[in-house]
């Protein structure tokens, strides 16, 4: 049955649409600062300047990929592990869900997703499945990861240092225990639900949730490789094995192996960046992708030219996704300027005094909902949150630890569909999917998981003191 190609916005529209209609709400409340025009005006400026870090990161990658493209042996790659795995393609969905969820839980991993859509996404076509298997098996992946943070420096850590500030003591095993719950919870629905998926777009493509234009996209920038004749050459094997030693430095240098008493790469490491691995952040990885794109085009004997220009190619084609990070940074920009976020912070947790634990963690748990929304960054939401939520919870007697994951799981669930985070919008951009075939493709899960959390979070709040 043939696909209506219907009209969706574009990822710019939304997230312009949301700048204006928080700007305008903050007129309904006295006590928050209206957004004047200049405010709105230069909301995504400032968020661009917010966001530079990740945006120049982001570029740099797109640099690498367009060198990495241009020898073909990306392609040739793809197609010599499709082949070997075929009959048994499901497999690499789970295998790749659960690597990626470990980043999540372990050091956040967000942002650093960028750089796999384009792999991941070709994979999946190649296997016979559509960018949407794609797109879910790093987002869902890494986000049920973040969302069951153990030991997350950028959200259950940031969390606990506010807690620790303000006097509270804590059990950072309970914090780990309760983490891992929720995460694997959330990591066996969403494989349940994406292999669900995949099974039926192999059995018949036409159950493919993408519209006609979504699919012409998908096979316009994913399914154009021929695997028929794969040659593996000399500089192929090169390429690849330079490939994917970047992925995994990358990967190496961004866990804070320090947080957990591993100090290996202390000193000796920093020669490059000056930072040694596990220190590492948007800067270095810039640096370190920027380098790797030079040895790449040497190994395969392209000319000066030959790699600046497949480069540049490459950093075109990335464009559009800088732009929308740092659009959707706007959002935040704004909220920030106005007070906007502070207000329902503070309004929201008088609310709360006095609620009984059955009402207060499900009712915490909506609250960050909301507070995400306004602020994805987890760390962000964590300094903003927890000095005026850590003594609230305190004083009534409940879990100050229950309230850190309450905060990492809700904050997790809205960073997989909210429009005002760039690692969702930019995902889907770099996937060629619309924002909304991903709400109407992850919505049933989503909403599973909220009542697995809430279901978890009341009965941990009941229970433990």
């Amino acid at each position: 049955m043939a696909k209506k190609k219907g009209i969706q916005l574009s990822a710019f529209s939304i997230l312009f649409l949301i700048i204006f209609a928080l700007a305008i709400l903050t007129y309904l409340f006295p006590q928050v600062q209206d957004a004047s025009l200049a405010t709105v005006v230069m909301a995504p400026f400032n968020g661009f300047k917010e966001a530079i870090d990740v945006c120049i990161f982001i570029l740099l990658l797109g640099g690498f990929l367009g060198v990495v493209t241009k020898t073909g042996a990306l392609d040739a790659g793809i197609g010599a592990l499709v082949k070997k795995l075929k009959g048994n393609e499901l497999v690499l969905i789970v295998i790749l869900m659960i690597l990626f969820s470990i980043g999540g839980t372990t050091y956040g991993m967000a942002e650093e997703t960028v750089a796999f859509y384009v792999l991941i996404c070709s994979t999946m076509v190649a296997a016979g499945f559509d960018t949407t298997v794609g797109v879910a098996t790093i987002m869902l992946g890494a986000g049920v990861g973040v969302l069951g943070s153990t030991v997350n420096p950028f959200a259950v850590g940031v969390a606990l240092d506010a807690l620790k500030e303000k006097g509270i003591q804590y059990n950072s095993a309970t914090v780990i225990v309760l983490g891992a719950i929720l995460w694997l919870t959330a990591l066996l629905m969403a494989i349940f639900y994406v292999l669900r998926y995949a099974k039926k777009v192999k059995a018949e493509k036409g159950s493919t949730i993408l519209s006609l234009q979504e699919q012409n996209d998908m096979h316009e920038h994913f399914g154009h490789a021929n695997f028929d004749n794969i040659e593996f050459t000399g500089k192929t094997r090169a390429t690849l094995i330079v490939f994917g030693i970047t992925f995994i430095i990358m990967v190496i240098s961004l866990i804070p192996w320090e947080n957990f008493g591993i100090n290996i790469f202390v000193g000796w490491s920093s020669f490059l960046t000056g930072t040694p691995l596990g220190q590492w952040y948007f800067g270095e990885l810039s640096m370190w992708f920027l380098i790797a794109a030079i040895v790449i085009g040497v190994i395969n004997g392209f000319k000066e030219s030959e790699i600046i220009d497949s480069f540049m190619d490459g950093v075109k084609d990335i464009l559009s996704v800088v732009l929308i990070i740092a659009v959707a940074r706007g959002a935040s920009v704004l909220m920030a300027a106005t007070k906007f976020d502070t207000f329902i912070l503070e309004s929201a947790s008088t609310a709360l005094k006095g609620l009984s634990p059955v009402i207060f963690a499900p009712a915490s748990y909506v609250l960050f909902l909301v507070l995400s929304f306004l602020i994805p960054s987890t760390s962000g939401l964590a300094s903003v949150a927890f000095p005026v939520l850590g003594p609230l919870t305190s004083t009534l007697g409940y879990s100050a630890e229950v309230m850190v994951l309450i905060f990492s799981a809700a904050s997790g669930v809205i960073n997989l569909i909210t429009p005002t985070s760039g690692v969702v919008m930019g995902g889907l951009a770099i996937g060629k999917m619309q924002y909304g075939t991903w709400l109407k493709f992850v919505g049933k899960l989503i909403a599973a998981i909220i009542i697995a959390d809430v279901v978890i979070l009341t009965a941990a709040m009941m229970f433990i003191r």
